[in-house]
């Protein structure tokens, strides 16, 4: 078991290796978290500035104003 962790000689070499690798993607995981946080805020930003969207009529087509107060 020893000589597997050896390496045969290039121990060092392999487990820096590891450590540095996993290390890279811990950042990357960090980083993707806190951008996906940042556009979440920015989207919550953007919904709330816009006025509020006017429902559709049940069948399925866009309401007009002429049906609303029964014309048409």
């Amino acid at each position: 078991m020893a000589e597997f962790f050896a390496m045969g000689g290039y121990a060092a070499y392999v487990w820096s290796s590891y450590a540095l690798a996993a290390l890279v993607m811990v950042g990357l995981l960090v980083a993707t978290l806190k951008a996906l946080r940042g556009a979440e805020t920015t989207l919550k930003a953007l919904e709330g500035s816009r006025p509020p969207r006017r429902r559709r009529a049940r069948n399925g087509a866009a309401a007009s104003p002429a049906a609303e107060v029964g014309e048409g």
